[in-house]
């Protein structure tokens, strides 16, 4: 998987985190493509503003200075938390035709699973109807979905919810929308760093 080149906001900390020895800018970001969370700091002088999208990929990065890395999401502060479920939907908005294809080419996880029954509120009922209606037609937009399939789950809502459960490490070991959280590297005999 690659790596993300744009994220959004979620806290910006002009001093840092309060716990941190070293008193320096820091910003909560959650990556635009595949919701990795991620620690930066950005260059001198420049202020962050929540919700804000900013460039953290490969090239010179204007507002970036340093990527710090990966965080989980038990590292996330009460503002990232707070700004985390307005932010992924505002993504989710944003890149629609991304997500309407998941419901016209999602696909069987197993013989009794299918990658739909994975979104909250969608049951075995709605699934099977969904899949009638678009092999009939090919949803055009997500609105359809819901015109189409009478009581299925708000498509965008359904959406955010699972990117969330992703993100706090559900004990669903299937990842549909979110990178998978890095495997922990080993060191000589088997063992993690």
């Amino acid at each position: 998987m690659t790596a993300e080149e744009y994220g959004y906001v979620l806290d910006y900390m002009p001093t840092g985190k309060p716990s941190a020895a070293k008193t320096e800018a820091l910003a909560q970001i959650i990556g635009r493509d595949y919701f990795t969370l991620l620690e930066i700091v950005p260059k001198s002088g420049i202020s962050l503003t929540v919700g804000e999208e900013v460039y953290v990929g490969k090239e010179a990065r204007p507002k970036v200075e340093l990527v710090k890395g990966r965080i989980t999401f038990r590292d996330l502060t009460s503002n990232s938390l707070s700004e985390l479920e307005e932010v992924i939907g505002k993504i989710v908005i944003l890149q629609k035709e991304k997500y309407l294809g998941f419901f016209n080419t999602s696909r069987a996880i197993s013989l009794r699973r299918h990658q739909l029954e994975l979104l909250p509120g969608m049951g075995k009922k709605h699934m099977l109807a969904l899949l009638d209606e678009r092999e009939k037609k090919p949803f055009a937009t997500l609105e359809e979905v819901l015109l189409r399939v009478k009581g299925t789950p708000e498509p965008v809502k359904a959406i955010v919810k699972r990117i969330i459960e992703e993100l706090e490490g559900s004990e669903d070991k299937h990842y549909l929308f979110v990178r998978p959280p890095a495997e922990p590297r080993l060191q000589r005999y088997g063992r993690p760093f």
